[in-house]
């Protein structure tokens, strides 16, 4: 009997160890999106459990009060409430008239692709405040990070200043991966040929992990990175230190790094080609390609590529003035893109 009584112990023992080395960290975000997700979990958890709750208590009710040795009431004859119909109607439809109003507002208040209008809860975001822009390219099995402005690239290690609106641009060399900081902000997929974004921000600084939540084969499980949340004097710092590395991202050292391989260590780039986002993006880093996003302007305009020259000669667009106003209005945003068919 002592033996049995163990072992009925022992899934519960299993349980909570298991469990004791679970992260919370979707639970306790760094990040103002990511914090609101989580409030949109709690409350759609806490909506439904007016249901759920209820029922699992009046299936309790109903056994022990309705049992064959119970001296319950009878009624044979009972048909309706007029009352209890509308418990069981009404509340339910007020839950889902509920979860659809939150749904519908989050859906476009936490849409990836909106800049942000707040830094946190209780701070709107400044006037003239720029976001950091951060390209991103998924790699096999490895992640590539270009920082524009500041003109340097990283592997594997990721940094941003607290308090910082930041405008991720994703795009993947090859497979499908999906970009995810549990701290930050939701997971976002990058696909080969296509660019997604997300906007978020970290409120608190520390050091948080970041990794593929698609599976994209043999490397996935090492596919990981550390995403640092610094002080704007920290920020500066690594910058600094990026800039001091020996290394130049070319596009000769890219074919080098874009090859497969696991466990890759954290690579600072002091500079990297300006256009090797663009061109890992549309598809055109061979000498010669023709760029998807010129393909598709030469298609809007209207232009048969023999009027518009050869188009694998990419020096000869650049050289054209008019041609290339024309072809930036096109592969601009559709606010600017208004301008051109005026």
């Amino acid at each position: 009997m002592r033996l049995h009584n163990f072992f009925r112990f022992v899934p519960l023992v299993a349980a909570a160890v298991l469990l004791s080395g679970c992260d919370m960290v979707l639970m306790s975000p760094s990040g103002d999106i990511a914090a609101q997700q989580r409030d949109l979990i709690l409350w759609s958890t806490f909506l439904m459990l007016l249901v759920i709750v209820p029922v699992i208590i009046l299936t309790l009710v109903f056994a022990i009060r309705y049992r064959a040795g119970n001296d319950a009431t009878y009624k044979p004859d009972w048909d309706h409430s007029t009352v209890l119909e509308l418990v069981i109607w009404g509340a339910p439809l007020l839950i889902i008239i509920a979860l659809g109003a939150m749904t519908w507002v989050s859906t476009h208040k936490l849409d990836p692709y909106r800049p942000l209008e707040r830094i946190d809860a209780g701070r709107p975001l400044p006037e003239g405040v720029e976001p950091l822009v951060i390209e991103v390219v998924s790699l096999d099995w490895k992640w590539l990070f270009f920082y524009p402005e500041q003109g340097i690239a990283t592997v594997n290690e990721l940094a941003a200043p607290v308090d910082r609106p930041i405008r991720f641009k994703i795009t993947s060399d090859r497979v499908m991966n999906s970009f995810f900081i549990p701290a930050l902000a939701g997971q976002i997929y990058s696909m080969a040929g296509m660019e997604t974004k997300l906007h978020a921000v970290i409120n608190e600084p520390g050091v948080y992990d970041g990794f593929s939540a698609n599976y994209s084969g043999a490397g996935f499980s090492q596919m990981r990175f550390k995403f640092h949340g610094l002080s704007d004097a920290d920020f500066d710092a690594w910058v600094a230190k990026v800039k001091s590395s020996d290394e130049a991202l070319s596009r000769a050292e890219y074919r080098e790094l874009e090859q497969p391989s696991e466990n890759h260590p954290v690579t600072y780039y002091a500079s990297a080609d300006d256009n090797l986002y663009h061109d890992i993006l549309n598809r055109c880093l061979n000498e010669g390609d023709v760029c998807m996003d010129e393909m598709m302007a030469f298609t809007e305009l209207g232009m048969p590529m023999c009027i518009a020259g050869d188009p694998r000669d990419r020096k000869a667009r650049r050289e054209d003035d008019e041609l290339r106003e024309l072809l930036d209005l096109t592969m601009a945003d559709d606010s600017d893109r208004r301008s051109l068919n005026q």
